[in-house]
C-alpha cells in the first residue's frame, strides 16, 4: 500500500511589479534621495581631505623627517582615492537606475526581487507548475499569483 507522502522544498519566487504612476514616483524619489546622500558624502570627503592635509602640513613644520610626512600623505591619499572611487561608482550606478526608471512606461512589468519560501510536493504533482510561479504586484498589493 502506497502512503500519500509529501515533502516541503524551498523555492525562489520572483516578484514582478507593474509600473504605475505611484510606483514610478516612489522609485524616482528613493533614487533622488540616494543620489543626494552620495553627493553629500562626496562633499564631506572633500572637506575632510582639506582638513587632514592642512593638519598634516601644520604638523610637518615641526617634523624633521620629510620622508615620514610624505609616506603619511601618500597613505592618506590612497585611502581617500579609494573612498572617492567607491562613492563615484555608487553615484554612477544610482544615475543608471534613475535613467532606467525614467525610461519605464506605465503598465510595464519588471522583476523587483525574489521571495524564498517552501512549497509542498506530493506524488503526482506537476513539479514544473509548483516551481514556476511568480507574484504580480501593483502598488504594493498582490494582483496575481501566476504560473510562468
Amino acid at each position: 500500500m502506497v502512503k500519500n507522502v509529501t515533502i516541503a522544498i524551498k523555492r525562489s519566487t520572483p516578484i514582478h511589479t507593474v509600473v504605475t504612476p505611484q510606483w514610478k514616483e516612489g522609485a524616482e524619489r528613493e533614487i533622488s534621495d540616494a543620489i543626494a546622500i552620495t553627493n553629500s558624502q562626496l562633499a564631506d570627503l572633500e572637506y575632510e581631505i582639506n582638513e587632514i592635509m592642512s593638519e598634516i602640513h601644520r604638523q610637518s613644520l615641526n617634523i624633521l623627517n620629510s620622508t615620514l610626512v610624505q609616506e603619511q600623505i601618500n597613505s592618506i591619499q590612497q585611502q581617500i582615492s579609494l573612498r572617492r572611487a567607491e562613492l563615484e561608482e555608487q553615484k554612477y550606478n544610482l544615475l543608471e537606475q534613475q535613467r532606467l526608471i525614467q525610461s519605464l512606461e506605465l503598465e510595464d512589468i519588471l522583476e523587483q526581487g525574489h521571495l524564498e519560501g517552501f512549497c509542498q510536493l506530493s506524488i503526482g504533482d506537476n513539479l514544473i507548475e509548483k516551481l514556476e510561479v511568480a507574484i504580480l504586484v501593483r502598488d504594493g498589493k498582490i494582483e496575481a499569483i501566476e504560473n510562468l
